[in-house]
């Protein structure tokens, strides 16, 4: 996904005059950037303050069975890049703070800089600091069960071979995908091979509905949300206290190959167990949770409770910024009071797939209390504003934590915030209108900001009034009306560099490290525009081939511009004999769509194909046509209505437009 990232950054700043000195420089990594405001300094101060900074005890869980780390901190791709390198934060280790870095997410972003090899207990370990996820191995009877192994192939090895130095080579002889999100399987050919799996000797162990979940929230919208993945992780962004400082959950995602290996064995009760490898584990389904499809593992013998991404040392996301379905506080919150009662009153310990282990039943009660607390009140208390004519558009500046669950540690807001969150909670269940009929249909920002222009006086009289607001400290309000004079002429350096220094400033003073970078990412592009040559991407070889035939051909859908296929009318048979699968594909009202289990008596081409030779003919790496004279696929029938079919099919752009007027126009 992110593999020519740091090429794409370069490139974008060749024509900027950069400062060339180190993170800890009192320097802005950009010519235009800017040093904190004393608006800024002060909200930070007075931020810290209300922190409850006299519970130090994540600083010793933190550090609590460390074992050893490597020599350096790097981890270099297979393709010749960077795909990990932990040595870019070594300003977070400096005693003093920032003015630039809100104080409670800087004391995360500096827990966050464990790198290394751990003992939660004997017999269990984990790799943290090596990507955003920790990859954890549990010993086994002949090897290693690892869970969740990271983002890339790269990564994932490291922390094998760093296992194998300090704890002897050992195999792996199963692993664990705990939930659909990238971070915790993309990973896994570097620590199994194909072959061990086909052979059986491996199994891949997952939540049901796994592989659904894992290529529909990545593939169907996978282009927008990569996009959008580049604000909210801040990917372009250098290591910088005026920059990238770390993400909550970890300190970034490394860039390595993405790979992905199907389960083998699906998890499909509430409640199972099973014995791998002389290993006893009860696995505890929780869907619609942090991820569709997830689920917790009790270690009854040893009286281990592995939480997933369900319970972390932060308040998670309901909506997340990169765009995926809204969670489901409520039966979040269930979940967690079903784990606190079934298992943690006999757990000794308790860890999961970020941060650090909780040790002792009166602390694990504590935290999964206090979370189970957290997303019920979200849930609840959203809903209860609701009710009293709180709209989306008001409700994050109305919702409060209590502070009883506020001022916890583990329950800031360092991936969810309350603010986006509780918007969340309202849109799962009233959506995104709020009910006034001036909202239901509006026009678009760029229609309806020339008006807000025009009776505001034109462009000069927004800027000076926008100054002075930025002048007063007045950021959000600054915002508003800057915004929208860039919405209405793209072409106004003036404006978008004034609306880059309003956004720099909210970054600023941000505790949750996806609305910083956020901030900062617009503020990136408003200054530089977008960075040409980078393609993000979640739909890599591995996730294609991945995916069941039904979820080729709905991504397929997708893809067809309706435009295009207005005139057209025709049904294809698809047969993939290694699957034994036949489909309907049939595009009518210039809409595609398909069904298994059935042919048609009267389609214009019926095409057998194996599925691995269908692939690439949907990618545009071969014609149909090849294929046949290759003797890799037969037809009957029109193959021109195939090629019709193609000609609608988009490519999408993966650097469109999110700030106006950051795109080049290549002349």
């Amino acid at each position: 996904m992110f593999a020519t990232v740091r090429d794409a950054f370069l490139s974008c700043l060749a024509g900027l005059t950069l400062v060339a000195t180190p993170a800890t420089a009192q320097t802005h990594f950009h010519p235009k950037g800017k040093m904190p405001s004393a608006a800024t300094v002060e909200h930070n101060r007075a931020f810290g303050e209300t922190l409850p900074m006299a519970d130090d005890r994540d600083f010793e869980e933190q550090s609590r069975g460390f074992i050893a780390a490597p020599a350096s901190g790097k981890i270099m791709a297979d393709a010749g890049h960077v795909a990990w390198d932990v040595d870019r934060f070594a300003f977070l280790k400096e005693d003093r703070e920032f003015g630039s870095l809100n104080p409670s997410l800087l004391r995360q972003s500096r827990l966050n800089t464990n790198f290394g090899l751990y003992e939660v207990i004997p017999g269990i370990y984990q790799v943290r600091g090596f990507d955003l996820a920790n990859i954890s191995f549990v010993r086994s009877d002949n090897g290693w069960i690892v869970f969740d192994p990271l983002t890339s192939r790269e990564t994932a090895r490291a922390a094998k071979a760093l296992v194998d130095e300090h704890l002897g080579e050992h195999p792996v002889v199963a692993v664990v995908y705990s939930h659909s999100h990238g971070d915790h399987w993309a990973g896994v050919r570097g620590v199994v091979d194909q072959e061990d799996v086909d052979a059986g000797r491996v199994p891949i162990i997952a939540p049901r509905d796994f592989m659904e979940h894992t290529v529909s929230e990545n593939v169907y919208a996978g282009n927008a949300m990569s996009r959008r993945l580049f604000y909210q992780y801040g990917v372009l962004l250098p290591a910088s206290p005026y920059g990238y400082a770390g993400q909550g959950l970890g300190q970034g995602v490394a860039r390595g190959d993405i790979t992905l290996i199907p389960p083998t064995r699906i998890i499909e009760d509430d409640i199972e167990t099973l014995v791998v490898d002389g290993v006893k584990m009860e696995f505890q389904n929780t869907p619609n949770t942090e991820a569709p499809s997830e689920m917790n593992t009790w270690f009854p013998d040893l009286k281990v409770l592995w939480m997933a991404e369900n319970t972390t040392g932060n308040m998670h996301n309901i909506y997340t910024l990169r765009g995926a379905p809204v969670r489901d506080a409520l039966r979040w919150s269930k979940y967690l009071n079903e784990a606190m009662w079934r298992y943690g009153q006999d757990a000794e310990v308790m860890f999961a797939s970020h941060h650090w282990p909780r040790w002792g039943n009166e602390r694990i009660l504590e935290v999964l209390r206090g979370q189970r607390d957290l997303y019920a009140n979200l849930n609840n208390q959203v809903l209860h504003l609701a009710n009293q004519g709180v709209t989306i558009n008001e409700i994050h500046n109305v919702y409060r934590l209590p502070e009883s669950i506020e001022l916890q540690w583990y329950n800031r807001g360092y991936h969810g915030s309350a603010e986006h969150n509780s918007r969340g909670v309202v849109n799962r269940y009233l959506g995104y209108w709020d009910a006034n009929p001036a909202t239901l249909v509006p026009l678009s920002p760029a229609d309806s900001a020339p008006l807000y222009v025009e009776m505001m006086g034109g462009a000069q009289p927004i800027l000076d009034k926008g100054s002075a607001l930025f002048e007063e400290g007045r950021y959000l309000h600054a915002q508003e009306i800057v915004n929208r004079l860039v919405l209405a002429e793209p072409d106004n350096q003036a404006a978008k560099d004034l609306l880059a220094d309003i956004f720099e400033q909210l970054g600023y003073q941000a505790e949750n490290p996806g609305i910083r970078n956020s901030y900062l990412a617009a503020a990136f592009e408003l200054r530089s525009g977008i960075p040409e040559g980078f393609a993000p991407s979640t739909v890599t070889p591995d996730v294609i081939r991945a995916m069941s035939t039904e979820l080729l051909l709905d991504f397929v859908a997708i893809r067809l511009d309706s435009r295009k296929a207005e005139d057209m009318d025709f049904t294809i048979n698809l047969v993939t004999p290694d699957r034994d699968e036949q489909f309907v594909v049939e595009l009518s009202g210039a809409t595609l769509t398909n069904i298994e289990g059935y042919q048609a008596d009267e389609a214009e081409l019926t095409i057998v194909i194996d599925r691995p030779r269908l692939e690439p003919v949907f990618l545009g790496l071969v014609s149909l046509e090849a294929q046949v004279e290759a003797g890799k696929a037969q037809v009957e029938g029109d193959t021109g209505v195939f090629d019709q079919l193609l000609s609608t099919l988009v490519t999408f752009d993966p650097t469109f437009e999110i700030m106006p007027g950051t795109k080049s126009t290549g002349d």
